[in-house]
């Protein structure tokens, strides 16, 4: 709605901005996007956590335990393994009374299982708590950025993307969710595994031990090669994706410009050449990260041939046992699961508080200026609407208007013409509060407006915009939108003043017509005359009225203009004018240029002044002549 320039800060298209953006490298070469203040928000996002601190011993304590019994379970095997290789062996070299041990296997067994049972409970323990806390943290966080969006200023959401906005809402919040569902439970259940992996293997030998570690710092060598190779790739990949969602996106949004010049063939060439660029860089991206698991596997191998091979040295030597050597394969090939799911959850974590970060600068914007605990309200509004020395500007280095003085009396209908920029739309803002005046003040029945409730001042008004706004729902709750509580008669009788009632009542279900996406299913007309009725409904002591027949035909044009005249009659209206032949009978006519009023009176009385407005209409009339 508003005039002034506007500083757009678009995210990039098709592009999560939870999971990729800048800084950093992923495990498998994808771009991190990292937080500017990652102890500052980390320390924020706690707070949230904090209610429930009790659940996450819970759910901590659980994920140890259950991790401990997993850890346990080889080095049992190893010992079952054992009992039957001692007995075999035993019963081969004809040792009399040599047997098997089988009730000392059935034992570890059945330790076996409880250790896996007990393990599987613990899990589901973890992760029915765990799905409990998110839900809650993520309502709570939702919650608030309802409420905070409810209580930013109108410059808000003209100085910033929609679709960045949005993506704040609902992709950085489903970051959030994510992370805190899964990684949080996998990061504690990695470091422990990690840890006692680590403990089990040095307690079974020191020298295997080192044998496995040793590998370490060559998976490490040759992921960090190979993600520094895919990192240009990855980039090249992200940019390119961002270009063909904007070209399809643009190409949708537009398609019927397109087809109307016959660039079908165009835009299908860019397409193709867009979409084979992005080929070659995810192809290239994702070849060579995907060397990384055939390069981690290469090098594991090997740590299980030294494990092999100086295992069974020791085995022939009677170093240790061969149930040992088998565990110690199970932790060997154990070992490097969890150093990768750190890595993963380390860059997942690096996301997650840069989302975060993004939320808490939207939960941090300034608010509109808080209402008055003593605020006034007007009972049996006359529609008196004064303008006193008002100053405003967008930003401070530049003053939009200044000492503007506007008298409108009660029932008078006060059109605001000019040239775009002028400053028409700015008025309107300001009556409704969307932005606080510099200086100066507006006064409605000799109450000025900052004195009332928005919610109240805002109720004194009723809005018919050129650009309809419709949601998705039958025609009924779409009219009925304008006063709660409206009975079946009252929606009929607006509509049938705004001449909407016979168009709707030749739609198959009438009332019950549900419209659709941006209300496609109806012309623009009958869209604008709903809005009108809607307006009729709300039955507001004063009016804004935004032209809306420019871009309709000519019986169109009457029928909205004889329902705006039912809806102004009796009313103090404001009508932003565009085609200055419809607001002739206007009682006062405010022509604007850069921000002031340059010019005031009647259509006959400007005319005869033979300024601003006379070479504007003279202007416009010529036009019409010409066409």
């Amino acid at each position: 709605m508003s005039e002034k320039p506007r500083d757009q800060r678009p995210s990039s298209p098709g592009i999560n901005p939870g999971h990729f953006g800048r800084g950093g490298m992923g495990a498998m070469g994808m771009p991190v996007q990292k937080a500017k203040d990652f102890k500052g928000t980390l320390r924020r996002l706690s707070s949230y956590m904090s209610p429930f601190r009790i659940s996450f011993i819970l759910v901590f304590t659980s994920a140890v335990l259950s991790t401990l019994f997993s850890i346990l379970s080889p080095k049992l095997m190893g010992n079952a393994t054992t009992k039957l290789y001692e007995g075999s062996m035993a019963k081969m070299k004809g040792i009399a009374g040599a047997k098997i041990d089988f009730d000392a296997i059935l034992q570890i067994a059945f330790i076996l299982a409880v250790l896996y049972i007990l393990s599987a409970v613990l899990t589901y323990i973890q992760q029915r708590i765990m799905v409990g806390v998110t839900q809650k943290i993520v309502f709570n966080l939702r919650k608030e950025i309802s409420e905070k969006l409810s209580r930013v200023p109108l410059s808000f959401f003209d100085s910033r993307s929609h679709g960045d906005t949005m993506s704040r809402a609902t992709n950085d919040v489903d970051t959030i969710s994510s992370t805190m569902q899964q990684s949080l439970t996998q990061l504690i259940t990695s470091m422990v595994t990690l840890v006692g992996i680590v403990i089990m293997m040095l307690t079974i030998s020191p020298l295997l031990t080192l044998a496995t570690i040793i590998t370490l710092p060559l998976s490490i060598w040759g992921t960090k090669m190979i993600a520094s190779r895919s990192q240009k790739y990855f980039k090249g990949q992200q940019k390119t994706l961002g270009e063909l969602n904007g070209h399809v996106e643009e190409m949708y949004t537009g398609h019927t410009i397109v087809k109307a010049f016959g660039r079908e063939q165009k835009s299908v060439e860019k397409f193709n050449e867009i979409n084979d660029r992005l080929y070659h860089s995810g192809w290239r991206a994702q070849f060579i990260s995907g060397m990384i698991f055939p390069l981690m596997s290469f090098i594991g191998n090997i740590g299980y041939v030294l494990v092999s091979v100086i295992g069974g040295i020791m085995v022939t030597n009677g170093a240790i046992k061969i149930g040992d050597i088998l565990a110690f394969i199970q932790y060997s090939g154990q070992f490097g699961m969890p150093i990768t799911q750190v890595a993963n959850i380390a860059n997942v974590i690096q996301s997650t508080i840069a989302a975060a970060e993004r939320i808490f600068e939207l939960l941090d914007e300034p608010e509109e200026v808080l209402e008055q605990t003593d605020a006034k309200s007007v009972t049996n509004v006359r529609g008196h609407v004064q303008f006193k020395q008002v100053a405003f500007s967008y930003k401070d280095d530049t003053t939009l208007i200044e000492d503007m003085n506007i008298n409108v009396e009660p029932g008078q209908t006060v059109a605001i013409v000019g040239p775009t920029g002028a400053g028409k739309t700015t008025i309107v803002n300001l009556l409704m509060r969307f932005y606080e005046l510099k200086g100066g003040s507006i006064s409605i029945d000799a109450v000025d407006s900052r004195e009332m409730s928005r919610n109240h001042l805002r109720g004194l008004f009723g809005m018919v915009l050129q650009d309809t706004w419709l949601f998705n729902g039958t025609i009924r709750e779409n009219i009925a939108y304008g006063r709660d509580g409206a009975t079946e008669d009252e929606i009929v009788s607006a509509a049938r003043a705004a001449y909407a009632d016979h168009f709707i009542r030749t739609l198959p279900d009438g009332y019950n017509t549900i419209l659709n996406e941006e209300a496609s299913n109806l012309s623009h007309g009958q869209k604008q005359l709903l809005t009108i009725a809607r307006a009729i409904l709300a039955d507001p002591p004063i009016l804004i009225l935004d032209e809306a027949t420019s871009s309709v035909d000519t019986r169109t044009e009457l029928s909205i203009q004889r329902a705006m005249n039912n809806l102004m009659e009796g009313r103090t209206s404001f009508v932003i004018a565009h085609r200055l032949s419809t607001i002739r009978d206007a009682d006062l006519i405010l022509v604007m240029n850069q921000g002031s009023v340059i010019e005031q009176g009647t259509h006959e009385q400007l005319l005869e002044q033979h300024g601003f407005y006379a070479d504007l209409y003279n202007s416009q009339f010529a036009q019409k002549a010409i066409s």
